[in-house]
């Protein structure tokens, strides 16, 4: 089953770089070992936060603004798309992700398939 990891950073947090992370020994311990296994199909590192736009379509006219759209205490600084058995396996890979172990968290959301 597919499940997608969204990877979430708190606000004000530290921001690593993508050479940061490669660079991290928890990363590349983690990366070692979901590479290894295979599960992980496809994923991405984003942006800060502040470098999103946000789209909203009222009526014909078509609204941006900067920034994320809702006022939280985390935002998603990334994905991570894995093929495992079971929610349980999933939530175990998630569970061992350097972001959920350094203060910020990571959601465990099926795929439509």
């Amino acid at each position: 089953m597919k499940y997608v990891l969204f990877i979430c950073t708190p606000v004000g947090g530290q921001e690593l770089s993508p050479a940061e992370i490669a660079a991290d020994p928890r990363f590349t311990s983690y990366l070692h070992e979901v590479r290894g296994r295979d599960v992980v199909k496809g994923g991405a590192r984003l942006r800060p936060a502040a470098d999103a736009t946000t789209v909203r379509v009222q009526g014909d006219e078509v609204l941006l603004s900067d920034g994320p759209f809702a006022e939280t205490k985390e935002y998603i600084a990334g994905i991570d798309i894995i093929e495992v058995a079971d929610l349980d396996e999933a939530v175990a890979l998630a569970s061992r992700h350097p972001a959920a172990l350094a203060g910020g968290s990571v959601e465990v959301r099926p795929v439509w398939e």
